[in-house]
């Protein structure tokens, strides 16, 4: 599925579709160039799902745990680690198998810890304003 956005206000309606594609898959992983605008999706979805507080980048923290109805939602962001071994050491596994959503920044930081099924959002800025969404369910 390709979704094309113009504006930060297309963006509700981009999250609620990919939501909507991923079905029952809840781990999302996010690739594009730095300032492609991941987080601000991530934001989006959180929203759609139902977060209410404030969300940010967990650069530093790694993850982002939030609160929605269903359970929860977390936010992960890899771009500090320097080797795999840091993800095992956090204990990635309690959340990527513990059945909440999944939001993961910089995943080709942690190839061979990525679960078997997910989906997989690529993010290209073609300028400013304008994104290209590429989503496959893998």
């Amino acid at each position: 599925m390709q979704i094309n956005v113009t504006s930060l206000s297309e963006l509700p309606d981009a999250a609620r579709q990919l939501i909507s594609h991923a079905g029952t898959s809840k781990i999302f992983v996010f690739y594009g160039d730095m300032g492609a605008g991941k987080t601000t999706l991530i934001k989006e979805l959180a929203a759609a799902l139902g977060v209410t507080e404030a969300v940010t980048s967990p650069t530093f923290s790694i993850v982002n745990e939030y609160i929605i109805p269903s359970g929860k939602a977390y936010h992960f962001d890899f771009y500090r680690l320097k080797k795999q071994s840091e993800a095992l050491d956090m204990g990635y596994e309690e959340y990527f198998y513990s059945g909440n959503y999944c939001f993961i920044e910089w995943p080709e930081k942690i190839p061979d810890l990525l679960p078997e099924h997910y989906t997989r959002v690529s993010i290209t800025a073609l300028d400013d304003n304008r994104r290209q969404l590429v989503v496959e369910n893998i």
